[in-house]
């Protein structure tokens, strides 16, 4: 809600976490989805990311870390897994991000991920725009 919430206006659609928990519970059980955690000095989650194939599906850090450099070498990191486990002859990495999720378009293409130009609807209501973003394999930018 803190990063979305302007997409998903409380009042009028809330954050569609049924319906996210019900993806994710059918994502997490198929084993060509790569999971990956991070943790703190306590064992508190404060960052995650899942990926199929060449395809980056979700992306996240705590709050609390914003700011603190934990995203970018998550990133990094997921990157240079994914390129490990591409498939062969494969030359980019995917992902799709909400149009009016600013601040995680100015990261992503900060690290070297540049819009197609690919826009689709979202199913969850008020139907927001995913834009489809690429990134050459090899190390991180």
């Amino acid at each position: 809600v803190a990063a979305l919430g302007h997409i998903f206006p409380q009042g009028h659609y809330p954050f569609p976490r049924q319906a996210l928990f019900e993806r994710w519970t059918i994502e997490l059980g198929d084993p060509a989805v790569h999971v990956y955690v991070t943790t703190d000095e306590a064992g508190l989650v404060n960052g995650f990311a899942a990926s199929r194939g060449i395809e980056l599906l979700h992306f996240g850090t705590a709050v609390n870390t914003w700011g603190t450099g934990l995203a970018r070498q998550v990133h990094d990191a997921l990157v240079d897994a994914m390129a490990r486990t591409s498939p062969s002859g494969a030359e980019y990495l995917r992902l799709r991000v909400f149009a009016e999720n600013r601040r995680a378009r100015r990261f992503y293409e900060n690290l070297g991920w540049h819009s197609t130009g690919k826009r689709t609807e979202t199913t969850f209501e008020p139907h927001p725009v995913l834009i489809e973003y690429l990134r050459p394999l090899g190390p991180s930018s």
